[in-house]
């Protein structure tokens, strides 16, 4: 198995340093005309247009549409940035009621704190063990930093669950997770898709009996293996700019069965029956 150590120079920085290549997604607002009807309204006196919220995907995509050009760096003085920060009570408006009685305003628009821009860059829908609406997402930020003239890129990833209400999708819960481009490419092999299921389900579960050729399609990796129980296996991974593989979801059948999502926790099940 190919390790981390053993790609060729080339191959190993092209992966691992370089940022990402991919188109932005989150263009549906081509002009500030949108904003018009919210400049200088609360996030409490806005009403979305149910037209923006008719299907999980146009929620998604349309919220980080007008996060697109939305702005919270402090001190910059180069005049206005983008659409400054008229977008953000509006972006609020897409979180579910619950949404926002766990997360206020004020917390919202300072977990933007440095960001001048953002770039919705991976969008997809993932299947959810309590058949949910959730998707994966990967964004691209320029940010400043205090004492610093430049800008610079910064790339997060997460998850997003989505509820129907208000005559329309809302967001029930987003996690967002630093991606790391330097620690990551030279520590350990819990970053590389292959070696996890080779580690994990096979060194750790006892569970691989075959891993068969990795199927990559864009930035979807999906890996199959026969286990020793006689299922079979497939877990699907998203390879991130920072070159880490996530793992997303698992599925299992037996003979001729359908694939059925599996929820296994190698660190608490095999390492725990490991040390028993």
């Amino acid at each position: 198995m190919l390790q981390r150590n053993q790609l060729d120079k080339t191959t190993y920085h092209q992966k691992y340093f370089r940022p990402s290549c991919w188109p932005a997604l989150n263009l549906r607002f081509e002009t500030s005309s949108f904003l018009d009807p919210y400049i200088e309204k609360n996030h409490d006196q806005i009403q979305l247009p149910t037209e923006w919220t008719k299907t999980p995907e146009d929620t998604v995509l349309n919220y980080f549409s007008i996060l697109r050009e939305a702005e919270n760096m402090a001190g910059r003085s180069c005049g206005t940035v983008g659409h400054a920060r008229t977008p953000f009570p509006l972006a609020y408006n897409f979180l579910s009621e619950q949404y926002q009685r766990k997360l206020s305003y004020e917390d919202y628009f300072h977990s933007f704190a440095s960001v001048g821009h953002t770039s919705l860059i991976k969008l997809f829908s993932v299947p959810d063990i309590k058949y949910g609406i959730r998707f994966f997402y990967e964004i691209e930020t320029i940010e400043g930093f205090e004492g610093k003239k430049g800008e610079y890129f910064g790339y997060y990833y997460g998850f997003i669950q989505l509820v129907h209400e208000k005559e329309g999708y809302r967001i029930s819960d987003m996690s967002r997770m630093e991606e790391d481009f330097l620690c990551a490419p030279y520590h350990g092999w819990s970053h590389d898709a292959e070696s996890v299921v080779e580690v994990k389900y096979g060194g750790w579960c006892k569970l691989v009996q075959k891993r068969y050729p990795t199927v990559t399609n864009g930035y979807v990796k999906n890996i199959y293996f026969k286990g020793k129980d006689g299922a079979d296996y497939y877990l699907f991974f998203f390879a991130l700019t920072n070159g880490t593989d996530v793992e997303i979801a698992q599925f299992r059948k037996v003979g001729n069965e359908e694939w059925k999502q599996v929820d296994i926790k190698p660190e608490e099940e095999c390492l725990t029956e490991k040390r028993d």
